[in-house]
């Protein structure tokens, strides 16, 4: 693990929930999107930023496991953490538990900072180092270990 990690409350309403009346797995990756979203908007690199800059975040590969069903108004606690980022492509990671720890998803996704105008992918960029909750030392010790 890289950095700290970030946790996002977010309450389980009926906008969530498929004819089951459990979250719909589509659900679970605009959920955790938003979380994703959240810890680089608090770091100073929400869409302003990615629309001034053209430099934004794009998911290149997603590994979701469910663990138990997301009820209707179910109070729930994302937690967000970079696991490596040693160059152009990172991995971030994702849990999804209630209030009691209990775990419910978790996820896996490959990222990378996405230059709009060169249509490529970048290294990341101070600025975007900041934003995902690391600095330049978290990633220098990376190449060290």
């Amino acid at each position: 693990m890289l950095g700290t990690v970030h946790e996002y409350d977010l309450l389980i309403r009926e906008h969530h929930l498929d004819t089951f009346g459990h979250v719909n797995n589509a659900k679970y990756l605009e959920i955790l999107e938003e979380a994703r979203w959240d810890l680089i908007t608090r770091n100073g690199y929400g869409l302003d930023e990615v629309i001034r800059r053209r430099l934004g975040p794009t998911i290149l590969e997603v590994n979701l496991r469910f663990q138990r069903e997301l009820r209707n108004r179910q109070q729930i606690k994302i937690k967000t953490w970079l696991e490596s980022y040693p160059g152009k492509v990172g991995r971030i990671a994702q849990q999804i538990c209630d209030e009691d720890g209990n775990q419910y998803c978790e996820a896996l996704f490959v990222f990378g900072l996405f230059d709009v105008a060169a249509r490529k992918l970048i290294l990341p960029t101070p600025e975007w180092i900041k934003a995902v909750g690391l600095t330049e030392a978290d990633l220098a010790s990376q190449t060290r270990a």
